[in-house]
């Protein structure tokens, strides 16, 4: 049969609407951010990652932003990431108290503040903790557990499949998300997608394939080069929420300028719904470029941004941009 990633699927006893999927985004994958994603079609939103040991310890910051759910998002999953099986269990339980739907949990994070804790991508060179948090996520919360992870620490092994392969046998995590590099290259390098293709063979849960796709046509091709259930969009969707639509087919033209104004403008109101309108202000220089970059017309709206000073000087620039770029 013809696959299609228009197909509704099941994770973990969830149906899902189709085979495309939001990255959890380290410091941007917030609700708004996972809302934008999936009012242009993705199936599945992914929170960025967040200390099962903040959410043990009652840090405030964690319990009123980081899992904050908005009533209008559809199915979310908050991603946690930790070495300790007791703060795992603990953190999960509350996670679904808050109402997420899924947890996934990170073990293939390579940024060494993570690994040297003993978590993220550190977990692949100790299997049987990492199996033993998994556990302990599922039981704590009750909900489906998913757990995304690389290929290997290092270029040229594979023990993220032995890993991955003991997760479902003896953790019973519902899906893995596979990242087909070693943790060492980060974003650099070539997928290997043949290796993605033979875990998907293997294993008895669906396998959502994450990494190096690049444009609508090529993130086809690896879902149907993988066999995969679903594919992961990650940063090829910053500041392109259009893309979501693109890959399902829903959309062939680029966004128009207006659309990208009315969208920017949208992630601007959010923001400070959010966070209040200093710290949005702040927080979202990190998104203006992504939409500079969309407009293809940076040094002059760049430069615009960087004067103004709060939030409603940053959307006035934004709002006067078909003037500016008229000019």
């Amino acid at each position: 049969m013809t696959r299609s990633l228009t197909d509704p699927w099941t994770l973990g006893g969830i149906t899902l609407p189709n085979r495309v999927v939001l990255a959890p985004l380290a410091g941007i994958g917030n609700w708004f951010v996972r809302l934008q994603a999936q009012r242009h079609g993705a199936g599945l939103a992914v929170s960025e990652m967040v200390s099962s040991f903040a959410i043990h310890h009652g840090n405030r910051k964690t319990h009123e932003e980081l899992l904050r759910i908005h009533p209008d998002e559809a199915v979310v999953a908050i991603q946690l990431f930790g070495q300790d099986p007791d703060v795992m269990r603990s953190a999960a339980e509350h996670v679904a108290s808050r109402g997420a739907h899924l947890i996934d949990l990170n073990m293939g994070c390579p940024v060494p503040k993570v690994m040297k804790t003993g978590a993220g991508a550190a977990l692949l060179k100790d299997p049987d903790t990492a199996v033993a948090v998994a556990r302990a996520a599922r039981e704590g919360s009750g909900l489906p557990v998913t757990v995304k992870l690389r290929a290997s620490q290092k270029p040229g092994h594979t023990e993220g499949l032995e890993l991955a392969r003991r997760l479902v046998d003896e953790a019973g995590v519902a899906g893995i998300t596979f990242h087909p590099r070693s943790a060492a290259v980060r974003h650099k390098g070539t997928p290997d997608y043949e290796l993605a293709a033979r875990l998907v063979a293997e294993l008895p849960v669906p396998v959502i394939v994450s990494g190096g796709m690049q444009g609508a046509e090529h993130i086809r091709a690896v879902f149907e080069s993988t066999g995969c259930a679903a594919v992961m969009l990650a940063r090829g969707a910053l500041g392109n929420p259009w893309l979501f639509e693109e890959v399902l087919g829903a959309r062939a033209e680029d966004p128009t300028r207006e659309e990208i104004l009315a969208e920017w403008l949208w992630i601007c109101d959010r923001a400070e719904e959010h966070m209040g309108t200093d710290r949005a202000g702040r927080y979202l220089r990190k998104f203006h470029p992504w939409y500079v970059e969309r407009l293809g017309e940076g040094r002059r709206i760049q430069q615009a941004l960087h004067e103004a000073g709060d939030l409603d000087a940053q959307r006035a620039v934004i709002a006067g941009l078909t003037t500016l770029l008229a000019a």
